[in-house]
């Protein structure tokens, strides 16, 4: 799967966040901010993912829509 440009653009800002919160903070105070970061980047991730199955779950019911009206059926 290619990664749109603005999710990377998102990677890269949630990557120097992160990056600049281990320089700024301590302790508990990092590891808080860290969780945060790949919860944000896992739950961009897991959208993404479940666009890309509505839409084939889309596009597949219209194709088989598009087929039942097409090819004779079996009389059901």
């Amino acid at each position: 799967m290619k990664i749109q440009p603005s999710t990377r653009r998102l990677r890269a800002a949630l990557c120097l966040a992160a990056t600049f919160s281990t320089l700024s903070l301590q302790g508990c105070a990092v590891v808080a901010v860290v969780d945060t970061v790949a919860s944000v980047a896992v739950g961009t991730a897991g959208l993404a993912a479940s666009a890309v199955i509505g839409t084939a779950r889309i596009a597949g019911s219209a194709v088989g829509t598009a087929a039942d009206a097409v090819l004779p059926g079996s009389g059901k």
